[in-house]
């Protein structure tokens, strides 16, 4: 992180995935250093094949195996940007909703002991949603399309999907 740059002005791109991710001093798997905490902020910095060059919020940069962060959606278009609309966002939280509803009634089946666990597995089996609300703004995971929409309440626009993290060339 240069000098111009704070803690604050940290903006992550992905996430250690949950088990944590161990970490080396150059992209080669040589020298190992102090692996990474579980989900983990991190901002993508360069990609070289698999490898992933990340830089922490305190300034501290490692090499990872790239293809297991986890990305995260940016922010809203901005402004300046003209939106391409999708279709409206009340069918996706409808959708959103079932699905929380199918897995919450899974759950409580296990809890009561009326399931086993791979029949847990199995009923939950494909299940995905994302949802963050952040005011009168949302973000929803739309597993149909494997992509995040922003709806601002209004209209819903894509602006974000997974895949391979994009970095400058390593």
């Amino acid at each position: 992180m240069d000098a111009t740059n704070t803690a604050a002005d940290f903006r992550p791109t992905h996430v250690v995935p949950p088990d944590g991710l161990p970490t080396w001093s150059s992209p080669d798997g040589a020298v190992p250093t102090e692996p990474l905490d579980p989900l983990l902020p991190v901002r993508l910095l360069d990609r070289l094949g698999d490898w992933g060059r990340v830089l922490c919020s305190n300034g501290w940069a490692a090499w990872v195996d790239g293809r297991l962060l986890v990305p995260l959606p940016q922010g809203p278009p901005a402004a300046s940007t003209p939106l391409a609309r999708t279709a409206e966002a009340r069918g996706l939280l409808t959708r959103v909703e079932q699905t929380l509803g199918r897995y919450r009634r899974a759950a409580e089946e296990l809890a009561a002991g009326r399931v086993d666990g791979e029949t847990f597995r199995r009923t939950t089996h494909g299940l995905r949603i994302g949802v963050v609300v952040d005011g009168e703004s949302v973000w929803l995971y739309d597993a149909e399309r494997d992509g995040w929409l922003y709806y601002d309440g209004t209209a819903a626009t894509a602006f974000a999907a997974p895949g391979a993290p994009s970095g400058s060339e390593g």
